[in-house]
């Protein structure tokens, strides 16, 4: 994966601000559509776990958008080219903030209502009734809705200044019910059960809940700080006089000459313009071993150099370096919202205000039956058992876990949409040249006509060649060269993808193009001059590819513009038959055949040939090695040395959406099994701790549900490489 194949990965341009004060998912899908309602607004993604809201639309006004998310009671900081980078390091420093003011809500909430619940129950079992024992009740509950339930309340509060309701608002109703109800009892000296450790049991549980679910997003997360790990905080710089400064990398600027010591990792993308050693790029690109640089080769930031100390020309800033833009569209990734989630997002938008209809007709329908006490502590436990959060977890926990073990890989997902769709995949269509081959053809045989010699067609073919990027262009020239032919200098250079190029020398046309029988002719103003025999060797690992995907259940293609002679032999040494094999094929007949095979093909290609039926799959993987234009129109990158990451990659996209599909049950089912247990008093007078505790096992199970897809997927990473 070169510097500069990777450039364009992260080229859209949305608008992109760092939101504070949500404090759950609900904040995050009624912003999203405050925002998503707005003009001009295309679309809008708000993630609660790395605090973005990502905006893309037309003549879109930042001040404008910053004033909307303000007005829902967040803070907004538009987060420009120049720091964007700084917020993917910060984020890490963000979650532990979060994960630390919900741990300090956890213990003092449990701290306090722990002693509370075994003082009441001991002075209950002893019949100690005093009338300290209520007030000491009281005054501990106050605490804890004090200091654990703040965050609550500003969160309800600011949803409902703007007329909408969230998460909180019904832990806030649920907590402040059960609290003031047992004052008013306390105050008049009603013989009514009074319900301070309910509610201060639920504001410690539900604080306990939410930092439980930090600590997991935060090490969901992880694969987007271990990336940016790779690039270290400093730099050797070479100054004018020989000797060297160490910098921050961030300051590193276009042109600087760097030191790269053996050990050290490779700060920022460059080219080696002294010394010689092997580079160990495994965890940026997905090689397996350690590549010989010298000068003249690129070298990517968090590479590792193992024998010979390198001198690298920087060929980009200390900001926007491969690993810092790795980085930023695996967060875009994790970010981004799959298409299932709109089933949840639906259900969310009116689930609040349906479960305030139920509370409210539970209380009504108690009330009627002259039991207001269980109505009120009924309709208490509706509040609590109905919060949607495990719902609002459900979907982004999945995508952050697999979208991390992806980039892991050395496989870049662009969109939760594209694992989404990987999940459902049906077909596998390989190109053939640079995909399931090696992309390194060599001339086997010359065949020139009568009156022109090999030199003279090689000259020919190779000067024509020269500015075509296809693989068996690149042979030609590299043939010419070894055989020290000079190449002569062309006009009005025209390249036909599928087909061939053509050009003018000395003033004759020149045409290379394909053959019926051989790999390439090569014509002068019409008339054949000869051909050209060249050979690729399939890739070592291209027949497991193939193995494995039918293994997957797939169905596996090969689509190639080469003869056909050529593709079956390709085909049968990676096991593929003559039926799952089209040649001869022009970039428009591979993406009709794309077309033809259904929605859910995915298409595996690397140069500027595959680009149409990349893009016409919908679900384009292109190969690292590639061209930028091949990457362009792809929706996955893997690595450019491991076809069988396709295997990983649908491997994974499989688990990945079967646990979004397993939280989106539990979440559903536990909704819809709750809620009449908690409005027909069937879990008692201790109900709002039952509902707490259930609230609490329901986020858990989700969170786990992912946690457990996370240790899965690694254990499968790293049994491939051990094996």
């Amino acid at each position: 994966m070169t510097v500069k194949s990777i450039s364009n990965l992260a080229d859209t341009k949305p608008l992109q601000f760092r939101v504070g004060g949500m404090t759950c998912t609900g904040c995050a899908a009624s912003l999203q559509k405050v925002l998503e309602q707005r003009d001009n607004v295309t679309t809008a993604v708000v993630t609660f776990s790395s605090g973005l809201a990502t905006v893309d639309g037309t003549n879109l006004d930042p001040q404008d958008l910053a004033r909307a998310i303000q007005g829902r009671g967040f803070s907004a900081e538009l987060l420009t080219a120049d720091h964007a980078h700084q917020h993917l390091s910060d984020s890490e420093q963000l979650q532990a903030e979060r994960e630390a003011a919900w741990k300090r809500r956890a213990v003092v909430g449990l701290g306090l209502w722990l002693p509370l619940e075994i003082l009441h129950w001991t002075a209950t079992a002893l019949h100690w009734h005093g009338t300290w024992m209520p007030w000491t009740m009281f005054t501990g509950a106050l605490v804890i809705l004090v200091f654990a339930g703040s965050a609550f309340f500003r969160s309800a509060w600011s949803a409902a200044r703007q007329y909408t309701t969230n998460m909180d608002t019904l832990i806030s109703l649920g907590a402040t019910t059960a609290f003031v109800y047992s004052a008013i009892v306390l105050f008049l000296n009603l013989n009514q059960p009074m319900y301070f450790a309910e509610a201060a049991g639920l504001l410690g549980i539900v604080s306990l809940g939410h930092w439980l679910e930090a600590r997991a997003s935060a090490k969901a997360g992880s694969a987007v700080r271990e990336l940016l790990r790779l690039q270290p905080e400093t730099a050797e710089v070479l100054l004018p006089d020989g000797r060297s400064q160490t910098i921050p990398t961030s300051d590193v600027v276009i042109g600087a000459r760097l030191q790269i010591r053996p050990g050290g990792r490779v700060p920022v993308d460059g080219v080696v313009v002294e010394g010689q050693s092997a580079v160990d790029q495994s965890i940026v690109t997905g090689e397996s071993m350690p590549v010989e640089k010298r000068p003249g080769d690129q070298i990517v930031a968090g590479a590792m150099n193992t024998t010979g100390q390198l001198i690298v020309q920087v060929t980009c800033d200390g900001r926007n370096s491969t690993v810092t833009r790795i980085a930023d569209m695996v967060q875009k990734a994790q970010s981004s919202r799959a298409p299932i989630q709109r089933l949840a997002d639906s259900v969310s938008s009116v689930f609040v205000p349906t479960v305030l209809i139920i509370a409210a007709l539970t209380l009504a329908g108690w009330w009627m039956a002259g039991q207001f006490s269980t109505g009120v502590i009924s309709a208490v436990t509706v509040l609590i058992i109905s919060c949607p959060c495990a719902l609002g977890l459900a979907t982004p926990m999945a995508v952050m876990v697999g979208t991390g073990a992806a980039s892991r890989r050395g496989i870049l997902i662009r969109s939760a949409e594209t694992l989404e769709r990987l999940g459902s995949a049906t077909h596998v269509v390989f190109d053939k040249t640079g995909t399931l081959t090696a992309g390194s053809p060599e001339i086997q045989q010359l065949t020139p006509q009568p009156g022109t010699t090999d030199e003279e067609l090689l000259q020919l073919a190779a000067s024509a060649e020269a500015p075509s990027e296809h693989p068996l262009a690149r042979a030609i020239v590299e043939e010419a060269r070894n055989r020290h032919v000079e190449l002569l200098p062309i006009q009005n250079f025209a390249a036909v993808p599928g087909r061939g190029v053509s050009c003018d020398i000395a003033g004759r046309n020149i045409v290379v193009e394909r053959d019926e029988h051989a790999t390439a002719r090569v014509l002068a103003n019409g008339q054949l001059l000869g051909t050209l025999q060249l050979a690729d060797a399939p890739r070592l690992d291209a027949a497991d590819a193939i193995r494995c995907l039918k293994g997957q259940d797939l169905q596996v293609r090969m689509l190639s513009g080469d003869r056909i002679s050529a593709a079956l032999s390709v085909g049968q040494l990676v096991g593929l038959e003559s039926t799952e094999i089209t040649a001869d094929a022009t970039p428009e007949s591979k993406a009709q055949t794309i077309r033809s095979l259904g929605d859910h093909v995915v298409m595996v290609g690397d140069g500027i040939n595959d680009a149409v039926a990349l893009a016409a799959s919908g679900l384009g993987v292109a190969m690292a090695s590639g061209t930028n234009v091949a990457m362009e129109a792809a929706s996955v990158v893997i690595p450019g040395d491991r076809v069988t990451a396709i295997c990983e990659l649908i491997d994974l996209s499989r688990a990945t959406l079967r646990t979004i599909r397993q939280n989106l049950f539990f979440a559903f089912f536990y909704n819809a099994l709750a809620i009449p247990l908690a409005a027909f008093a069937f879990l008692g007078s201790s109900g709002p701790l039952w509902a707490a505790l259930a609230m609490g096992f329901s986020d858990v199970t989700v969170v786990g549900n992912a946690l457990w897809l996370k240790r899965r997927l690694e254990h499968g990473h790293t049994h491939r490489h051990v094996r």
